[in-house]
């Protein structure tokens, strides 16, 4: 299931709370997709890798092509509760092309063999700026779907393998958890449709769909502008997760609200 998401919706519910009905779900080996706008991506991804490092002192590998150069405003004003400790759980790293991006992926195989735990969540943000890049030919769909299936793959059997070593190691911190993003761009479907044959390639690996659809009929807030958006979580991953008890099914809240408030904060709330 898509428990570090989850956790990320509890940490940064609107309510600066957790309620009683909230109740911890299993790690799980199910991979994420995390499907809508480029910029809103970007910002869970952060929030997911900064909460999966804080809260559960999980390593963290996360992949992007643009630089980092700020974090999220919902995490600006709780920075001075994150130990220093945390932080450098999350190794950044910067490929330019697809090519260096599954060089830098197959390279986690060899650092599972050292003596420092590998990482238990790997996070790839923008999947399509790889996909559609100098190193896919001609940026033809036919390429991209066969690119796409390639780093998925790959991602998978990195994963399956990192899951191994760290069971060996310290069973505590597996599996190796996969998130991705990937923004489609078929007019109409700005988070993404079924209808898009490279999602759908996608969709093969990735057992769990994080979808972020805007709000554009939500009444603006009185303290100025915001963006509302609604989050569901679907896929075989949480409906037929063989780990998973009838509890926890049934626990894990599929719909959310995301609310990006004036200063870029966000807040969740459950549907």
């Amino acid at each position: 299931m898509a428990d570090i998401l989850t956790l990320v919706f509890r940490t940064f519910n609107q309510h600066n709370g957790k309620p009683k009905d909230f109740k911890s779900i299993a790690p799980s080996k199910c991979s994420t997709l995390v499907v809508g706008d480029c910029s809103v991506n970007r910002s869970l991804l952060i929030l997911a890798a900064v909460t999966a490092a804080s809260e559960l002192g999980l390593k963290v590998s996360f992949f992007t092509q643009v630089q980092i150069q700020s974090l999220p405003g919902s995490l600006q004003e709780s920075m001075s509760n994150l130990s220093p400790d945390n932080l450098k759980k999350i190794k950044f790293s910067y490929p330019r092309s697809l090519e260096d991006l599954l060089q830098d992926v197959a390279s986690l195989h060899e650092s599972a063999s050292g003596s420092a735990a590998p990482p238990s969540l790997i996070i790839v943000d923008g999947l399509e700026g790889y996909l559609r890049g100098p190193g896919v030919s001609g940026g033809l769909q036919q390429a991209e779907q066969s690119s796409a299936a390639h780093i998925s793959a790959l991602l998978y059997d990195t994963a399956a393998f990192l899951t191994q070593t760290l069971e060996e190691r310290a069973a505590s911190l597996a599996p190796c958890r996969v998130i991705a993003s990937f923004q489609s761009e078929w007019e109409g479907h700005a988070g993404g449709d079924s209808s898009d044959p490279v999602l759908s390639v996608l969709d093969r690996y990735f057992q769990v769909r994080c979808t972020l659809d805007q709000d554009w009929n939500s009444a603006p807030a009185v303290a100025g502008p915001q963006d509302t958006w609604h989050v569901y979580l679907s896929g075989a991953g949480i409906t037929e997760d063989p780990i998973a008890k009838d509890e926890e099914v049934s626990s894990l809240a599929r719909e959310w609200r995301l609310v990006i408030c004036p200063n870029r904060s966000m807040e969740f709330t459950m549907v």
